[in-house]
């Protein structure tokens, strides 16, 4: 499925193999709006499938991260100003668990990964006018990473996403693509 995708800054490596889509960083890339750092960014790697309003995707990520930002995962995108990426991203010394929601402005919300983060899974379910972010370490258990609004729309844009501010050369496999209705399930159910 992710073969329909379109790149927004394509990467000058990357290739479709038995083993899912493999890319490979170029130098200073990276999503942010503003919070902070006080510039924008639109420059990361991403492969964008066409969703309705209302969905779920699911993605499965391993990468090999050592750089400060090294960062790869799943972004849903309405256009530069409205978006969400989230995965695993270097901070501290180490790989975290975070997302970027960006409504105007960016926020950034990160956290210790107790599972193995060279492998990740992520499912991002949008309906309502509601984002739900979860990951799993095995495809099985889904815990939740976060809830937040997000504006309703007929259509927009989801799938892979990396990014190395600092470097370049962060090689990223991505595979186990699914894009269908949303889920539909309680907020506390797991599987």
């Amino acid at each position: 499925m992710l073969e329909r995708g379109t790149w927004l800054n394509e990467p000058a490596e990357w290739r479709f193999g038995a083993d899912g889509l493999r890319v490979v960083t170029d130098h200073g890339t990276d999503f942010w709006r503003e919070t902070h750092y006080g510039f924008t960014r639109d420059s990361g790697h991403f492969l964008g499938l066409a969703a309705a309003g209302e969905f779920t995707a699911e993605l499965r990520v391993r990468g090999e991260y050592r750089a400060l930002y090294d960062q790869a995962g799943i972004m849903l995108r309405l256009d530069e100003r409205r978006w969400l990426k989230a995965g695993i991203e270097v901070s501290d010394g180490q790989a975290m668990l975070g997302s970027v929601l960006t409504i105007g402005q960016s926020d950034w919300a990160t956290g210790p990964y107790h599972g193995d983060p060279g492998d990740l899974r992520l499912r991002l379910t949008v309906a309502e006018g509601v984002l739900r972010l979860q990951a799993s370490a095995d495809g099985r258990r889904w815990g939740l990473v976060r809830l937040a609004p997000f504006p309703r729309v007929d259509a927009c844009t989801v799938g892979p996403m990396c990014c190395t501010p600092e470097r370049a050369g962060l090689e990223v496999r991505f595979s186990e693509f699914r894009l269908g209705p949303p889920l539909g399930r309680a907020l506390h159910d797991l599987s």
